[in-house]
């Protein structure tokens, strides 16, 4: 799997990041869709997660040289702490994750995350949690309404950063929002973060337009995630009679075509990891091109394109909704 150096942090991370999730028999991500608030509870684990067909998967990341993994709820934290030591990779890996009920809408303004006693006792406990002794990317992020109810947040934020850094508890901050352009723009613009980790593809494109160029320009990192819209991309093929692995390559050929570094994959299966790295180590090109346009002329597209647009844009903030951990 071919590697790029991830901005600032001059690390080399594989193009194609390994997700977390595990799977429902139908397609839904494991733990939010069967008990939202234990999957959101600290210490609160899920039976059966980091079992032999997450071994699996795991040890055809490896064979792919995938070094980049990404992990959201506890569950999840947990099976790949025990599994990296119970199928220690052949190389050095790194691993992104959040503090448990302090992201998004999950904590009323995010008051935890500027709060650094809190934060720090959080870190200490996932790190615990995992069995490491310090987390590579702390995934910081925020909504609107942290910002406009206290106007140091950024700065509270920035100094939490820098001490958990100092004390050797992360190495690097991502920032994310679901608060559109402009808290990605102020978050980027504080210096306070090494990455972004944003939703990014063919149909949610605006970040292209500002914030990734910004990124760019900062020497920040770009981490994207949602390259298959959270399985919907399937559902347009469908209406569009075109073949979903057909429609998947070229998705994520689309989003390694544009200037980021690492694309987030989340899978139950090996061999459609194996079929992902595939497509990623070939050019988008003109069939790529013509098999999106197809899915564009769905009314299906175009409403969900409408949709990421105006959310991006802040004309409607996201704070209602309240799971955006699928990696898919």
């Amino acid at each position: 799997m071919r590697k790029v150096v991830l901005g600032k942090t001059r690390i080399e991370v594989s193009v194609i990041g390994m997700g977390g999730h595990e799977y429902l028999p139908d397609g839904r991500s494991r733990g939010f869709n069967e008990d939202r608030d234990k999957s959101l509870t600290p210490g609160c684990l899920f039976e059966g997660f980091g079992g032999e067909n997450r071994q699996l998967v795991l040890r055809a990341a490896y064979e792919l040289g995938l070094n980049f993994f990404d992990v959201t709820q506890d569950s999840e934290k947990e099976a790949l702490g025990r599994n990296l030591k119970l199928l220690p990779p052949p190389y050095e890996v790194f691993i992104q994750t959040r503090p448990e009920r302090m992201a998004y809408g999950y904590d009323k303004f995010n008051a935890r995350m500027a709060d650094l006693t809190q934060l720090r006792a959080e870190v200490q406990r996932i790190n615990t949690l995992m069995g490491i002794e310090r987390l590579d990317f702390l995934n910081i992020p925020p909504l609107r309404w942290a910002f406009d109810h206290d106007p140091d947040y950024l700065d509270k934020v920035g100094h939490n950063i820098a001490t958990l850094k100092k004390e050797g508890l992360i190495r690097f901050a991502a920032a994310d929002t679901f608060s559109g352009a402009d808290i990605y723009r102020k978050m980027i613009e504080s210096g306070h973060f090494d990455v972004i980790y944003i939703n990014f593809n063919f149909g949610d494109h605006t970040p292209g337009d500002v914030v990734i160029p910004l990124a760019r320009a900062k020497g920040l990192g770009v981490i994207v995630r949602e390259a298959f819209m959270k399985g919907d991309l399937f559902k347009m093929a469908k209406k569009a009679g075109v073949d979903a692995g057909r429609v998947a390559e070229a998705a994520i050929r689309w989003a390694l075509s544009r200037p980021v570094d690492t694309v987030l994959y989340g899978t139950g299966k090996a061999h459609h990891l194996l079929d992902v790295c595939k497509a990623a180590e070939r050019p988008f090109g003109p069939e790529d091109e013509a098999t999106l346009e197809t899915i564009r002329q769905t009314a299906m597209f175009k409403k969900y394109e409408q949709r990421r647009i105006e959310e991006f844009k802040g004309q409607a903030d996201r704070m209602d909704l309240l799971d955006y951990s699928d990696c898919s």
